[in-house]
């Protein structure tokens, strides 16, 4: 048994000052207040000191990082990515594939199913990194016009056929899809997609308002990188961004790296969606935490320089990692950090059902992140298993 302390914790929805945090294996068995409850006998303390814990983070929208591309990379370049977010103080995230050759998606769809299972099995855990929860699937299924960088001969039509066939490859680890609601069959796929307990997001799509409504009201409950990859904004037709920004059923993310947005419109966002339906993702590449230079996503030849990614003179993902995510909507929209701690962790959690997890209280898993006062990474614990010193 392990005990934490640290000068505050944020669950996020409360901050409990002088906190104890009682772990056992990988599970959180108590959250108190040390002014309440002292450490327990026998138990090893662990003191942070003038530091924060929070919830480990969750992303559920990223293709790579530390020069790994989700859909390729072995399992040791997958141990070297998860350690690398890790690091960036995530737990949790949704490994996305890209738009490629329906071949190239099966496979990719295997070899993240294989990933899954194995960390499910508690395989390779001697160290602290991030664990793939559930398969991103990022197209095929989207909008001609609004498909950005994915192929567009690769495109499919969203027909049960493929999404089976999608789904028999994941074996059941798709838990996250991004669809364009206006295309044929879209509709129909939503619903069963939702019936198997997908997380059915709206994006790349050139949506009116209508259509945007028709997809949630078939079950999609989630918007993909807002305002990007979406049909512009119109006063007299509001489209897909309209129907995001006014839903307050629907959750959405953004990319809040001031390359994809603006801070002004990500401050807007936020106004709009509030801390309770704002997720934020990376939509991070191989390229995150390397060097300028060339880089793959998928089967796309990547530029990037300076913070941004280019293919084919388009955006094609970031090099944002979650942390920074974090500390950029506190200087963009002016949030203190517990309240920007909600988009990384349980809001995200509750976006994609996923149990036990984005928060700290008893019974949910041991993944905690220890944080400076401005939101820099000190440590984290995952599945209960405490890093070596990160860097702030």
């Amino acid at each position: 048994m392990i005990a934490l302390t640290a000068t505050r914790l944020h669950t996020p929805m409360q901050a409990v000052e002088q906190p104890v945090v009682v772990l056992d294996g990988d599970s959180i068995v108590e959250v108190a207040s040390r002014s309440s409850r002292s450490v327990p006998s026998g138990a090893q303390l662990i003191d942070f000191g003038e530091s924060i814990l929070a919830p480990a983070f969750l992303d559920l929208h990223i293709h790579g990082g530390a020069g790994q591309d989700v859909m390729s990379a072995d399992a040791n370049g997958l141990r070297t990515f998860e350690q690398f977010l890790g690091s960036h103080g995530v737990g949790g995230y949704f490994p996305t594939t890209v738009t490629a050759p329906l071949d190239r998606i099966l496979s990719a769809l295997d070899h993240l199913a294989d990933a899954i299972e194995g960390a499910e099995r508690n395989e390779g855990t001697e160290v602290a990194r991030a664990q793939p929860l559930g398969i991103h699937l990022e197209g095929p299924f989207i909008s001609h016009i609004r498909r950005g960088v994915h192929p567009p001969a690769d495109l499919l039509p969203p027909k049960s056929e493929f999404f089976d066939r999608f789904w028999q490859a994941a074996r059941g680890h798709i838990r996250m899809m991004t669809i364009a609601p206006e295309l044929e069959g879209a509709k129909e796929l939503i619903a069963e997609a939702t019936r198997r307990g997908v997380c059915v997001s709206l994006g790349h799509s050139d949506a009116d308002f209508a259509a945007t409504r028709s997809g949630l009201e078939a079950g999609a409950h989630h918007f993909t990188h807002g305002f990007n990859a979406m049909r512009p904004f119109d006063h007299r037709e509001p489209g897909i961004i309209g129907q995001m920004l006014t839903d307050a059923r629907a959750t959405a993310d953004i990319i809040a790296d001031g390359i994809h947005l603006h801070p002004a419109t990500v401050d807007l966002f936020l106004k709009a969606k509030g801390p309770g339906l704002a997720v934020l993702i990376t939509d991070a590449i191989a390229a995150t935490g390397m060097p300028d230079g060339h880089y793959k996503l998928g089967t796309l030849d990547v530029d990037v320089k300076d913070g941004r990614c280019i293919a084919n003179g388009k955006l094609a993902g970031s090099v944002l990692t979650m942390d920074r995510a974090v500390r950029n909507i506190m200087q963009f929209a002016n949030w203190d950090l517990q309240q920007a701690l909600r988009p990384v962790s349980l809001n995200p959690a509750k976006a994609a059902r996923l149990i036990n997890r984005g928060k700290l209280e008893a019974g949910c898993r041991a993944d905690i992140v220890v944080l400076s006062p401005q939101g820099e990474v000190r440590n984290v614990i995952l599945r209960g298993i405490i890093s070596q010193q990160v860097p702030a």
